[in-house]
């Protein structure tokens, strides 16, 4: 089975259980991206990643990747669907939110920031809180709930 096809049949199983893995951004009734986020324990490929694995104990939502349409790229999308992300998980009573960005000095290839750019997160808010490679740091942000309970 290809990664393509088991990422899709995990996703599937994620949502054949009541679970939402991520937001998608419309512009209109058009679909511009996405944004993958949702507990830690829900992404078992977090655990064996050298660079996402946990930093500690603490729970917390990842946002894993970002999808944005071609044709929009470098439009704002990735940072509308950021600001979404943040917004559902205060919402959902989430604590804190974790994040695996890219952080290059230099210009990078679209392929590559599929998990963000650093230097968005940093203008969320996100405090680096530890650094596995070079380029890719692991980031957090504490929330402040709004009050739902946290989906299941």
């Amino acid at each position: 089975m290809s990664v393509s096809e088991s990422n899709k049949r995990s996703l599937k199983a994620l949502v054949d259980r009541g679970i939402v893995p991520g937001l998608i951004g419309y512009f209109g009734d058009r679909p511009i991206g996405w944004v993958s986020l949702g507990p830690r324990e829900d992404y078992a490929r977090l655990a064996r990643s050298p660079v996402m694995k946990p930093v500690d104990e603490k729970p917390v939502w990842s946002i894993i990747c970002f999808v944005v349409d071609p044709s929009l790229r470098h439009q704002g999308v990735a940072k509308a669907l950021l600001n979404g992300a943040l917004a559902w998980a205060r919402e959902n009573s989430v604590p804190l939110v974790e994040a695996y960005p890219v952080d290059k000095t230099g210009p990078a290839s679209d392929d590559s920031m599929w998990f963000g750019a650093k230097r968005m997160y940093d203008r969320a808010g996100f405090i680096e809180v530890a650094r596995r490679k070079p380029a890719r740091p692991v980031v957090r942000k504490r929330l402040l709930a709004t009050g739902r309970s946290r989906v299941p």
